[in-house]
């Protein structure tokens, strides 16, 4: 599959926790650093998705907002 989204970090699932409708995905990348993804429990099951998983992190965005 090709996207146009330039930043896509290689990681493996972490952990898992399903909500009635959304799902968080916790993919440790390198360095030990994690990335959180809000995605559908449906997408989890569709992508068969579980801990252990090789994945990518796909960023796709036009602002990155900063807060202290």
């Amino acid at each position: 599959m090709e996207l146009s989204a330039r930043n896509k970090i290689k990681g493996t699932v972490k952990e898992i926790k399903l909500g009635d409708v959304m799902a968080k995905v916790a993919i440790e990348i390198a360095g030990g650093a994690i990335i959180n993804s809000i995605i559908t429990v449906d997408s989890v099951e569709d992508l068969q998705l579980k801990e252990g998983d090789r994945v990518y992190a796909i960023v796709k965005s036009t602002e990155v907002m900063v807060g202290k």
